[in-house]
């Protein structure tokens, strides 16, 4: 080997250790939240959503246990609702979860037919696991712009970077969002504790055009990357734009299910 291709096969190795950057990082709090912006704003040409889900749990044994649920949505100038009522497997079944946005402040509740109660999931259990998945109540919500410190983007062929601190958080510091740069929509989402660690990872997938520019997600895999477990939630027989009464975001609603 010459003495010239041996230089070039060490930079070589030096630019495969190197991070794989796109532009330089931008720093700008306004531009990088106007990204998610866009994500928001598009989603949002929805104003209503019925579907069937189904949800499967893999534990760190590969035991897997399945749920199925309908879910009701709608989204309403600087209101959002959303209602998910389990049918099956019987020992969850009629269970309701609404979640409520008005004016930047969230409620959800929860019927558990068990018991025969509805409760409000406090601030403090927003971080607990939603029906034993891997998803917490507060991944469930209804995030939005405003419930970001956006720091800084960067840029790649297809797609941006974006991280953002969640101050209102007791289990994220903060996060890192994967954006399709064509169609604004979410590819990834990386979840970070205080020790900078990650912890979670979010991945969307098999993407269905529901509006002339929103595109959302057939399927979607969390992943808690501390107990090496996962859920994946998958979506059918969805309709946008119809009519849903309002009563299905009461507490009737919650509590007639299905």
């Amino acid at each position: 080997m010459t003495y010239l291709n041996s230089i070039l096969l060490v930079l070589f190795f030096l630019l495969l250790s190197l991070p794989a950057y796109g532009q330089d990082r931008i720093t700008d709090e306004s531009e990088a939240r106007a990204i998610f912006e866009e994500v928001e704003e598009r989603r949002n040409t929805v104003s209503s959503e019925t579907a069937i889900m189904n949800m499967v749990i893999t534990d760190p044994r590969g035991r897997t246990r399945s749920r199925t649920m309908k879910m009701w949505s709608v989204n309403e100038e600087n209101t959002s609702k959303s209602l998910i009522v389990f049918s099956s497997p019987g020992n969850v079944s009629g269970t309701g979860f609404l979640t409520s946005r008005q004016d930047g402040s969230t409620l959800q509740r929860l019927y558990l037919p068990s018991v025969g109660r509805v409760q409000n999931i406090t601030s403090s259990e927003r971080g607990d696991r939603f029906m034993g998945s891997d998803f917490t109540f507060e991944d469930l919500g209804d995030q939005q712009a405003d419930d970001y410190e956006f720091k800084w983007m960067e840029t790649y062929s297809d797609h941006y970077l974006v991280r953002a601190d969640k101050p209102d958080s007791e289990q994220y510091s903060s996060v890192t969002f994967k954006i399709d740069r064509e169609k604004y929509t979410l590819l990834e989402i990386h979840y970070f504790n205080e020790e900078g660690e990650k912890i979670k990872r979010l991945e969307a997938e098999n993407f269905e055009q529901l509006a002339d520019s929103y595109w959302s997600p057939a399927a979607m895999t969390m992943y808690d990357l501390r107990d090496d477990r996962k859920t994946e939630i998958t979506w059918q027989d969805r309709e946008t734009n119809g009519s849903i009464p309002d009563w299905r975001f009461t507490e009737r609603g919650l509590r007639r299910g299905i």
